[in-house]
């Protein structure tokens, strides 16, 4: 049996002129080395060379597609649009080996691959068939279908696939996960919304001033300990809409929304912008 030599390293005690300290030894063994796993080099090889065929396919697909859309554009719109004809079944294969284990998920990234794939093969065959090289064409086309081929046996032999319950369950925790994933997107959306309210109701205050006029500005015996907190008039009360213009501006508010806000607060719930800015610029 095969070994390896490893260094490792422990703490022991190790005592000088009566003191003791604990100090790192360094130590070897001899671990038993596995077996090489030639089915797993095996099945990377495989795959490592499926990705250097599909890169193959890439440059061969792109030189083909390319000089036919050149025909009609200019030489580098051709060949970029080229590079989406292989990239879209690629990228479907991608998804594909991503949703190996949940065979409906990766269902229809499979099918949009082969379509895609077809229209690739289509393409590389009309650039044989117009410039008189049919067989070369056809060929050409058969070699995105051949890397095709190769990278779905090697995505299936990848595939792990589960039993129906299992699925169940592997399911349900997908939905779960992807539930707490939305909740996060909620929540800050939600945390924004009572940000946005509680500036507005801070900018509403300030407006108004650091003290809110009282409904009778005179009254000023009134005890500290009255149970009404708000002393401003209700919208029915006897204050004008003139009056409470005054008011406000005697109360230190100068900006004319605010004043419209408080107008229609205290004096007339239907007070018009049109007639308090009239007060308004009449109180300067």
């Amino acid at each position: 049996m095969k070994t390896r030599t490893v260094q490792r390293t422990r703490l022991v005690p190790h005592t000088v002129n009566g003191k003791t300290e604990m100090v790192l030894d360094r130590y070897t063994v001899d671990l038993p080395v596995p077996p090489r796993d030639w089915d797993r080099t095996v099945l990377n090889t495989v795959t490592a060379t499926a990705g250097l065929l599909v890169a193959v396919t890439v440059v061969w697909s792109t030189a083909s597609i390319g000089d036919l859309l050149a025909r009609v554009t200019i030489a580098p719109a051709a060949y970029a649009a080229a590079v989406a004809f292989d990239l879209a079944w690629i990228l479907c294969m991608a998804v594909e080996w991503l949703a190996r284990y949940d065979p409906a998920r990766a269902a229809l990234p499979r099918r949009m691959g082969h379509g895609a794939l077809a229209v690739a093969m289509l393409a590389v065959g009309a650039h044989g068939w117009l410039f008189a090289q049919i067989t070369i064409g056809v060929i050409g086309a058969a070699v995105s279908g051949i890397v095709k081929t190769l990278w779905t046996i090697v995505l299936r032999h990848h595939a792990k696939p589960l039993d129906d319950k299992t699925q169940q369950w592997v399911d349900k925790q997908r939905a779960e996960a992807g539930g707490e994933l939305a909740m996060v997107a909620i929540n800050r959306e939600l945390t924004r919304a009572r940000g946005q309210v509680a500036a507005e109701r801070r900018a509403l205050e300030m407006a108004a001033g650091p003290d809110r006029p009282d409904a009778d500005p005179d009254q000023s015996g009134q005890s500290a300990d009255d149970p009404d907190p708000n002393p401003l008039p209700t919208l029915a009360g006897p204050m004008t809409v003139k009056d409470a213009v005054r008011t406000a501006k005697d109360s230190g508010i100068r900006d004319a929304d605010a004043v419209l806000r408080y107008v229609r607060q205290v004096a007339d719930a239907n007070a018009k912008p049109d007639t308090v800015a009239r007060y308004l610029r009449g109180a300067s």
